[in-house]
């Protein structure tokens, strides 16, 4: 029986290993993300660990980047120059760094905003679309959408249907375009807006950008994970070296 510190493995081994399916690891092997099998002379795959390891490599750069740049990744490993394939990996890096800076000040902000006094409110304190749309630095477009989601929903003031956004909700449309900047996505923003109102927004607001924080350390964990793996392929793939 074959064991994964055999010299010489088979389809069913790798997918073992690496928690695929067979038809997982030929899909993989297809897509250039495993380099090319061995055959034997009777026509059957076989592999070594370097197959193995740049299977376990794609798994985490999946979880950390998405399948279809954990694919192109893993192909640059195999086909291009070290310095190519080490820029695609420091351009993931470097996006979920972006991710966690825009989180940060979507957080600063949402707690300066969530903290302003809405009192002696006049009807005049109310804003246009258009005017909203320049204060936010957004097309007026962006807030009839978020209208229409119903993400944050202004006052309509005239039997022609205009809108008007309260100094609350312009308050709500602020924190809408912060968490936007985030990385929130308009489904789950549309599961936490009806928990904005303002005695509840806090926590509410605090514990979507915990959860926020939590899958971009998940994916960096996962980058990082994939990094050892991807290290013993590249040595593997070195001039004259040999895992078989």
């Amino acid at each position: 029986m074959r064991t994964l510190n055999s010299p010489v493995m088979r389809t069913v081994d790798v997918a073992r290993g690496a928690g695929y399916s067979v038809q997982q690891v030929r899909n993989l092997e297809r897509d250039g993300v495993l380099p090319p099998a061995a055959r034997t002379a009777s026509g059957y795959r076989t592999y070594g660990r370097i197959h193995l390891c740049s299977a376990l490599a794609y798994r985490n750069l999946a979880a950390g980047t998405g399948p279809v740049e954990a694919k192109r990744i893993l192909r640059a490993v195999h086909e291009c120059p070290r310095p190519e394939a080490l820029s695609l990996l420091d351009a993931a890096h470097a996006r979920l760094h972006r991710e966690r800076e825009r989180l940060r000040h979507a957080r600063e902000a949402i707690a300066a905003i969530s903290t302003e006094p809405l009192d002696d409110v006049r009807p005049s304190d109310a804003m246009s679309v258009s005017e909203l749309a320049a204060a936010l630095g957004v097309r007026p477009s962006t807030l009839r959408h978020w209208d229409a989601e119903g993400l944050v929903v202004p006052d309509r003031v005239s039997a022609r249907g205009t809108r008007r956004y309260s100094p609350a909700q312009v308050q709500d449309a602020r924190i809408v375009h912060q968490l936007r900047g985030a990385g929130y996505r308009i489904g789950p923003l549309r599961a936490l807006v009806p928990h904005l109102p303002r005695a509840h927004r806090s926590e509410t607001v605090a514990d979507a950008l915990a959860q926020r924080e939590a899958s971009i350390t998940a994916r960096s964990q996962a980058l990082l994970d994939s990094a050892a793996e991807i290290s013993t392929v590249v040595s593997l793939a070195l001039p004259g070296y040999s895992d078989r």
